[in-house]
């Protein structure tokens, strides 16, 4: 290493590191400091600090918070992926201790949690109690940013999600499949239907989740090729409000089969199959790379997906 290089690695610190990370994700120093538990000045000391060692500007400060110069752009890059290299080196270390310990990070969409992950991160929790998992639910798209940013070590996202991204590099193995149903109402007139192409459903009102999710893109795409509008007029963020909002008769919605199956006591409902292809959906769990993720982290995907499969190259939504 050139005397260059030492002196620059001398100068950059993790913890400053790790507080420029924690003020970008936030916003602000302010709330990066309550987060990490240190005062708001020893941050701003510190990012002050970090931008003399690295000789220019990373940080735009007002009055509302903080935003990134291009400078910072490109740091918050490399930094999340040093801090990543250092926790997967302690994950790897951690092989040598007594017993496993650590945490995984995953991100995952509304469908994987509210029909696979209770049960499977249940019995991963009860067969490794030493291992924490942090879960947030994300949409498809976020969870795949966060993966290929460092921001969660595993995802799980929809298979159309996972698989139209282009090169960003990230790795992907099925996890579980599901199918979408149309829910009515008992006293529905579709209600009787014993299967159902979404074309008929395009004439009434739709009670849809958010409009980045993948069962909402699934069925603008689906109205587009029908070339008739969609009328979706009420959007939710969980599949509880949809099925309480189609009962009480403010239109019709999709819901995933095991999710129908956990909810349906919500209100008085019945679910009609799709014989749509695109209904048929499979889950994908998805990683940088999954051979040099952390030990914690490989015992979960081993849980999750225990049939090694040839992965799918895959990217972060943009």
């Amino acid at each position: 290493m050139k005397s260059s290089e030492r002196s620059f690695a001398r100068r950059i610190d993790l913890t400053s590191l790790q507080l420029f990370v924690a003020v970008c994700e936030l916003g602000s120093i302010g709330r990066a400091a309550e987060r990490e538990f240190i005062a708001a000045s020893a941050v701003s000391k510190r990012l002050s600090d970090l931008e003399a060692a690295v000789d220019t500007a990373l940080l735009y400060r007002h009055s509302r918070g903080v935003t990134l110069t291009p400078a910072g752009e490109s740091l918050l890059h490399h930094a999340r992926t040093v801090l990543f290299g250092l926790e997967r080196m302690q994950g790897e270390l951690s092989e040598y201790a007594e017993g496993v310990r650590g945490h995984v990070r995953m991100h995952a969409n509304i469908s994987a949690i509210v029909q696979f992950l209770p049960e499977d991160l249940g019995a991963f929790a009860r067969a490794h109690s030493q291992i924490k998992i942090d879960l947030q639910e994300h949409l498809s798209p976020d969870v795949l940013q966060a993966v290929h940013e460092g921001a969660a070590d595993l995802g799980i996202c929809s298979a159309d999600s996972a698989n139209g991204q282009g090169d960003g590099g990230l790795q992907s193995r099925p996890y579980r499949s599901d199918r979408l149903m149309l829910v009515v109402p008992e006293a529905h007139p579709l209600s009787a239907r014993a299967e159902i192409a979404f074309e008929d459903v395009l004439d009434w009102d739709i009670v849809g989740l958010h409009a980045g999710s993948s069962i909402s893109l699934a069925m603008r795409a689906a109205a587009a090729r029908a070339g008739r509008p969609l009328r979706q007029r009420i959007q939710v963020t969980g599949l509880d409000a949809m099925c309480r909002m189609i009962d009480n008769g403010l239109g019709v919605g999709l819901l995933p089969d095991r999710a129908f199956a956990l909810m349906h006591s919500v209100g008085r409902l019945r679910a009609v199959p799709l014989t749509d292809a695109w209904a048929r959906r499979e889950l994908r769990l998805v990683a940088r790379d999954f051979d040099a993720l952390p030990v914690t982290a490989r015992l979960l995907v081993e849980h999750l997906a225990p049939v090694p499969t040839a992965t799918d190259g895959t990217s972060s939504a943009t």
